[in-house]
């Protein structure tokens, strides 16, 4: 009855379970749920939130934290002095909510969602706009609101809630950097690529049962248990569920292995980050992950750095020509690096290369701040991520579903999020060469289509930390160094322009 930490771990353990449950009826949304469940399902959402954040914001929880910061845990344990740490932002964060801002937000990010999923089938940007200002006006009361409690800037304090410690101001002259820096070698790789023979198209056609029987075994072999994971199938590719119900979606085209393929490996890096936390500190705060940008840079390391590196290629050839028969040549690895590493100024995020995807990842970052300082107006959207894109690729988009209708995250209420995408990247590269140097042989592991050693390493470097190390710290102790965008660039250099 005297431990206001227990009380408050106990707390935080329903809390916990309350947000498990929202993520597996999320992933339902997205996977399963039949259509007509859309509207039920946004209340059910809008319930489970509000009851959580009812629960965070309680007068105990601020009497509990005011004892426990008082009288200290127990033995001051690294752990728990950094659980209560992160019970504390996740009160401040809370308590500068209203439950009924919290839960109308939810009611409108889900009512502009489903809406959007029609607007983009459509290109019609005037079907959702009403709905997405009323997203737009909840979130930059909520911005105002966590700004305050904070003292950050109000599209900070949203960048806060997704990699705590990082803000415009750090992701600023990162952008700035790589900007310039693709301004000169993107035309440099797209010539090198063009004095190079044509890659071989994939015969093809390639079905459905046969890929998902390659995914699953794809996603087995990079470490996925299926005793606590599934794989599905969904318009957009994700990872959700829990650390203990792992839950990944893909999408199957029969024209286009490498879509699915590549999905589910980007899929189950996010997958494999939530399983490998700590299983002592589950639903508590210091549990979860570090941030998006911490969960991109593990997708990413799986996706782009391994499975898309010569020597998996190699391994992977002789495995999808094994399942899919006709001419051997399309499947060897200098073939598929071709196929899956062509560099292309390009409408769609999710399909760029990773030459030009921060570029995607930089427009939205400048559109989003200018929506929440309200220095751009939702009418408008449009043409400045027309103008925007065109600036940054030398491409217009030709409708809006190829321009701002293409992602869920504004629609859904995401903002702050984008940067995280661009910061994972870098910090993938940076990962994956302190791999490299603490792993002998990791490359020719790969060849060889085993990820043990590498998984293994990101599960002592990163997975087993949990939140207890913020984005930057976490990289200074797996690599030496906080984030450093030029391994990512030498990265790029070497995999696109030779050295």
């Amino acid at each position: 009855m005297n431990d206001p930490y227990g009380r408050l771990k106990a707390r935080f353990n329903r809390i916990g379970a309350l947000g498990e449950a929202s993520a597996i009826l999320g992933w339902d949304a997205s996977a399963m749920m039949p259509e007509g469940g859309a509207a039920s399902r946004g209340e059910q959402l809008a319930v489970l939130a509000g009851l959580s954040h009812e629960l965070l914001t309680a007068p105990a929880v601020a009497d509990d934290l005011a004892a426990a910061e008082s009288q200290g845990t127990a033995e001051g344990d690294f752990w728990d002095e950094q659980n209560l740490q992160l019970m504390r932002r996740a009160f401040r964060r809370a308590s500068a909510l209203p439950t009924e801002l919290v839960e109308a937000a939810t009611r409108a990010n889900s009512a502009c969602e489903k809406v959007w999923r029609h607007a983009r089938a459509t290109s019609d940007f005037a079907l959702v706009r009403p709905l997405l200002e009323e997203v737009i006006r909840l979130a930059r009361e909520e911005a105002a609101a966590l700004s305050e409690a904070t003292g950050l800037s109000p599209y900070d304090a949203l960048m806060d809630g997704y990699q705590r410690g990082i803000t415009a101001g750090d992701v600023e002259p990162v952008f700035a950097a790589y900007e310039h820096f693709l301004a000169d070698a993107l035309p440099r790789a797209e010539a090198i690529q063009a004095s190079r023979p044509a890659a071989l198209p994939l015969p093809g056609p390639f079905p459905v049962e046969i890929q998902r029987a390659l995914c699953r075994r794809l996603s087995e072999r990079i470490g996925l248990d299926y005793e606590h994971a599934r794989l599905d199938e969904s318009a957009h590719p994700f990872s959700g569920g829990t650390p203990a119900d792992a839950r990944i979606t893909t999408r199957y085209d029969e024209r286009n292995v490498g879509q699915a393929l590549m999905g589910v490996a980007h899929e189950t890096g996010h997958a494999l980050y939530e399983r490998g936390l700590p299983e002592a500190w589950a639903r508590q705060p210091v549990g979860e992950a570090a941030g998006m940008a911490a969960h991109e840079s593990q997708s990413l390391i799986v996706e782009m750095q391994a499975c898309r590196s010569d020597s998996f290629l190699r391994w992977l050839g002789p495995e999808l020509h094994a399942s899919f028969g006709g001419a051997a040549e399309p499947y060897d690895g200098a073939n598929l690096a071709r196929l899956w590493r062509h560099v292309e100024r390009s409408f769609i995020r999710v399909e760029a290369d990773e030459m030009t995807y921060p570029a995607h990842v930089i427009l939205r970052f400048r559109l989003e701040r200018a929506l929440i300082a309200g220095d751009l107006r939702v009418a408008d959207l449009p043409g400045a991520w027309n103008e925007g894109f065109h600036r940054l690729l030398g491409i217009t988009p030709p409708d809006d579903a190829r321009g701002c209708l293409q992602d869920i995250h504004w629609y859904d209420g995401g903002f702050g999020y984008f940067p995280s995408y661009t910061l994972g990247a870098m910090a993938a590269a940076q990962l994956m060469a302190a791999a490299r140097l603490a792993v002998p042989g990791l490359d020719e592991a790969l060849g060889r289509g085993e990820f043990t050693p590498l998984i293994g390493w990101l599960r002592s470097a990163v997975h087993s930390h949990g939140a207890s190390l913020g984005f930057q710290e976490l990289l200074r102790r797996a690599t030496g160094k906080p984030l450093d965008p030029e391994d990512f660039q030498a990265h790029l250099r070497r995999r696109y322009l030779g050295g």
